[in-house]
C-alpha cells in the first residue's frame, strides 16, 4: 500500500502509539506532521525521519489547534488526520471528582474534537479524507478504577459513530482503533503507579495488566500502527463509523 502524496496529521506524534503511527504513515509515502505539547520529543522525531515537520500544540486549546492546522495548511490539505493524543488517570470511583472526569473528557474527548473540527472543512471540500480517533479497549467496556478514563474513551467511539452517519457520503471516513494495554511509556507509568501503591512487584503489576488478554502479553504499538495504515488506504473506503479492536482476542 502507499499514501504517496498525501500528507497526515498525528496529535501526540512524538512518542508511543503515536510516534508508531507517524513511522508507518511516512514509511507508506505520506508527508506527515506531528503535534504534541514536547517540542524536544517531537523535534526528536523529525530528525530521526519519522515525521516531516512538527508543532508544540495543547490539543486542548481549540483556537490553538485550528491555528497550528492554518499554518500547515498553506503548504496542502491534509488527507488524513489522526487524534492519538491521550492521556489516563487511575483510582476508584469515589476518590475520582469532576475535576478528574473533566480532565480525561478534556484530552481524550475534546482533543479529538478540536482536530476533527480543524481537518475536516478541507477534507469536505475535497471529497475525500481519514479521520480516526485512537481511543481504548475502555471506549467499549469498563474496568475498575479508570471510570474518568473510560466515559472519556466511550464518549470517543460515541463521537466517531455519530460523525460517520454525517458525512457518509462525502467521500470521508471516520473510525477508531482501540488497543488493548499497549507497551508504551504511559504502560509504564501505570505499572509503576500501581506498584508503588499496592506494593506488588512489576512483574506481578504487568501479569495483572494483560490477565485479559488471551495472548497474554502487551500490544506492540507498530500493531496499532498497522489498523491506522488499513483504514488510510483506498480498500477502505466502505469502512467508516466502525472501531477497531486491537486486543488479542479480549473481547
Amino acid at each position: 500500500m502507499t499514501l504517496q502524496g498525501q500528507r497526515a496529521l498525528v496529535t501526540g506524534g512524538g512518542r508511543g502509539i503515536g510516534r508508531a503511527i507517524a513511522a508507518a504513515l511516512t514509511a507508506a509515502g505520506a508527508r506527515v506532521c506531528i503535534l504534541g505539547r514536547d517540542e524536544t520529543t517531537l523535534r526528536d522525531a523529525v530528525d530521526a525521519g519519522i515525521a516531516a515537520d512538527c508543532a508544540a500544540c495543547d490539543v486542548r486549546d481549540e483556537a490553538a489547534v485550528s491555528a497550528t492546522l492554518g499554518q500547515f495548511r498553506r503548504e496542502q490539505a491534509f488527507d488524513i488526520a489522526i487524534a492519538n493524543a491521550g492521556a489516563v488517570e487511575t483510582g476508584p470511583f469515589m476518590r475520582s471528582d469532576g475535576e478528574r472526569f473533566r480532565r480525561m473528557l478534556e484530552i481524550n474527548l475534546i482533543g479529538t474534537v478540536n482536530l476533527f473540527h480543524a481537518a475536516l472543512p478541507a477534507m469536505l471540500e475535497r471529497h475525500r479524507g481519514r479521520l480516526i480517533a485512537i481511543a481504548s479497549t475502555a471506549g467499549h467496556r469498563g474496568y475498575p478504577y479508570v471510570s474518568a478514563y473510560s466515559a472519556a474513551k466511550h464518549a470517543v467511539v460515541g463521537l466517531v459513530k455519530s460523525l460517520a452517519l454525517e458525512t457518509a457520503r462525502s467521500g470521508v471516513t471516520v473510525n477508531a482503533v482501540c488497543p488493548a494495554y499497549t507497551d508504551t511509556d504511559m504502560a509504564t507509568a501505570s505499572i509503576d503507579n500501581v506498584a508503588a501503591k499496592t506494593g506488588k512487584s512489576r512483574e506481578e503489576a504487568l501479569a495483572a495488566m494483560i490477565r485479559d488478554n488471551p495472548q497474554g502479553r502487551l500490544i506492540a504499538p507498530e500493531e496499532v500502527a498497522a489498523a491506522v495504515l488499513y483504514l488510510c488506504g483506498p480498500g477502505s473506503d466502505a469502512v467508516t463509523g466502525q472501531s477497531l479492536l486491537v486486543n488479542g482476542g479480549e473481547f
